[in-house]
């Protein structure tokens, strides 16, 4: 393809989607189908504009790789051990009896034992990019249906490795005329993957590290580019799923001081190349193939959503997951996956599915994908009603450790550390920011837990939680910085409380001015105790010297309010400061007095 066909079709996918994509999620459909629907519109079936579906596929899955990335970060092997049962047990029972109810089917249309296990194996997988995608848009990530259905994703995406291993042995080597090629040795495969693992452990934050001592953010970008690009390489090249490697590297860098920069420096690629991805997906579906054979595809597709969903059903019982939210779990992984397209493909290369048999599946699965946000229109719109009781879910049935605290603490210096230990000692979990790679490696060393990251950055405070937070502390050492902090948080997280943290006088006055309703002076609260040590030190009582404090304190902090509407004007701020001084030794003197008497 020449440079101005390549600029042509970037200019085609873009306004298919800037069109699509808004009309549907209007429409209360989701943006998945206004995706499918523009790659149907644009594609070889449609207007024709695009017609090298295969080529924009291949590349397109990289969305898919960038989705398990960022899958990866959430998850810290403690999480992981966390969720076993939940992995293990939902998602293995759902593998376990859809792969054996569409085998089961597959037998009965004549196929060998080898092929419909091949087909219920892969129909089995549902579609990681939609399901999340839609719990995402839905905020469901967080309830009993959220994280059931993201540990049978997690498990369906583990599974991708032992499947792909196992279709090679399912296969032929009649039509290739040649033996099979030799796979790396098991021994091999494990000896990769600790190196994988002692690099990722010990080796990756120092490179992180000394990047980001260099404050050059778009090569920051590029080393995490990079880092997905490298691992996704090294799965593939021992013939292993390429999402896996990125997933492994995201689970290496969970617990890292880098991740929530991490997220937000790789969520826009992954945004614009998932969305690519659904577009091509809408390209791919064939409708000649669909013509010639309508009735059985369309027939075939109801039937396995069917028994998806009710498997997915009995799942949800088992599970526990409440009544009112086994149809949307239904549904929302009742589609066959992305990961089909993969697995069909690679089959019917290694003989162990015919071509034809692979395209009529492949066409199955993305019709499947393509009916999932209708079903779950549907559902919002005729389901959910039904069971809707207008209470709130219970608050333990939101985890700590979905990785989004209620208190993010910007600034872990010496004013931070002691916000932190406080807030910590009282068991109140914080998501801590500092843009100094240097105090983090500090702070880490320690044993407290700090993340890389700039508060001034939307996207960072975003990955941060900052949309389901309810309180940011500025502890930021910079009047500036704070300021633009500020700002961007009103406008951006308008539900977060914010407290911050003032260098002086004079900035206080400012962040009075901005709305701050929560402000402490870096150094006034210790100077009011040391002066009152002293006032102790000349002669006056410990309760004389409290009351003189509490005294000034509170006088202080009422003329610092009356000084904001004035603080440009250097001569009204004088006469105010010179009012106020006369009016608190008249306040200290009668107090005095007061007790004398």
């Amino acid at each position: 393809m020449d440079s101005h066909g390549f600029i042509l079709n970037i200019v085609v996918y873009l306004s298919a989607a800037v069109i699509a994509v808004p009309i549907f999620t209007r429409l209360g459909l989701g943006s998945v189908l206004g995706y499918l629907i523009a790659g149907t519109v644009i594609g070889p079936w449609g207007l024709g504009l695009i017609n090298d579906v295969d080529d924009i596929l291949h590349f397109s899955e990289f969305g898919v790789v960038l989705l398990l990335f960022l899958i990866g970060l959430e998850l810290d092997p403690k999480k992981l051990w966390a969720m076993r049962e939940s992995i293990i047990g939902s998602g293995g029972l759902q593998m376990l009896l859809t792969a054996a109810a569409i085998a089961g089917v597959a037998l009965l249309f004549d196929l060998s034992w080898q092929s419909s296990l091949i087909v219920g194996l892969g129909l089995a997988l549902s579609s990681t990019a939609i399901a999340l995608q839609t719990l995402q848009e839905r905020n469901l990530l967080s309830t009993p249906a959220g994280k059931t259905g993201f540990a049978i994703l997690l498990f369906q995406d583990i599974a991708v490795i032992p499947i792909i291993a196992l279709i090679p042995l399912l296969g032929s080597t009649v039509n290739s005329g040649n033996p099979p090629q030799t796979e790396l040795s098991a021994l091999a495969i494990i000896s990769i993957f600790t190196a994988i693992f002692l690099i990722g452990r010990f080796v990756l934050r120092h490179v992180f590290h000394f990047i980001a001592a260099t404050h050059q953010r778009e090569i920051f970008t590029a080393l995490s580019l990079l880092l997905v690009c490298g691992m996704a390489a090294i799965m593939n090249l021992i013939g292993l799923s390429m999402a896996l490697g990125a997933f492994i590297a995201g689970v290496l860098l969970a617990d890292s001081e880098y991740r929530h920069t991490l997220e937000s420096d790789i969520e826009p690629f992954k945004g614009l190349l998932l969305g690519l991805f659904f577009i091509s997906v809408g390209m791919s579906i064939d409708f000649g193939l669909l013509l010639q054979n309508g009735w059985v595809i369309v027939l075939l597709t109801f039937a396995l959503i069917v028994v998806k969903a009710l498997v997915l059903w009995v799942v949800a019982m088992l599970a526990k997951i409440p009544v009112s939210q086994q149809a949307l779990f239904s549904s929302v992984l009742s589609q066959s996956g992305e990961f089909g397209f993969v697995l069909f493909g690679f089959a019917a290369t290694a003989s162990a599915l015919s071509y034809t048999l692979a395209h009529q599946l492949t066409l199955i699965v993305a019709l499947s994908m393509a009916l999932t946000p209708i079903l779950l229109a549907i559902n919002q719109r005729f389901i959910d009603p039904r069971f809707c009781t207008g209470e709130d879910l219970p608050m333990d049935e939101i985890s700590a450790d979905d990785g989004k605290n209620p208190v993010i603490l910007v600034g872990y210096g010496r004013f931070g550390q002691v916000v932190g230990r406080l807030l910590n000692a009282n068991k109140i979990s914080t998501t801590v920011i500092d843009h100094n790679p240097h105090q983090i490696e500090l702070v880490r060393r320690y044993g407290s837990k700090a993340y890389f990251g700039d508060a001034l950055r939307s996207d960072v405070l975003h990955s941060a939680g900052a949309a389901q937070a309810k309180i940011i502390i500025l502890a930021i050492d910079d009047k500036e910085s704070t300021n633009q902090a500020v700002t961007l948080i009103k406008k951006t997280f308008p539900n977060l409380t914010i407290m911050a943290r003032a260098f002086d006088r004079g900035h206080a006055l400012h962040l009075v001015d901005l709305k701050v309703g929560h402000i402490k002076r870096e150094t006034f609260y210790s100077a009011l105790e040391l002066g009152k040590d002293a006032l102790v030190e000349m002669g006056l009582s410990v309760a004389q010297a409290q009351r003189v404090k509490n005294t000034l304190r509170e006088h202080d902090i009422e003329t610092l309010y009356q000084q904001v509407a004035i603080r440009d004007d250097e001569k009204a701020l004088i006469s105010v400061s010179h009012s106020a001084r006369a009016q608190l030794e008249n306040i200290l003197a009668a107090d005095q007095e007061k007790y004398q008497d």
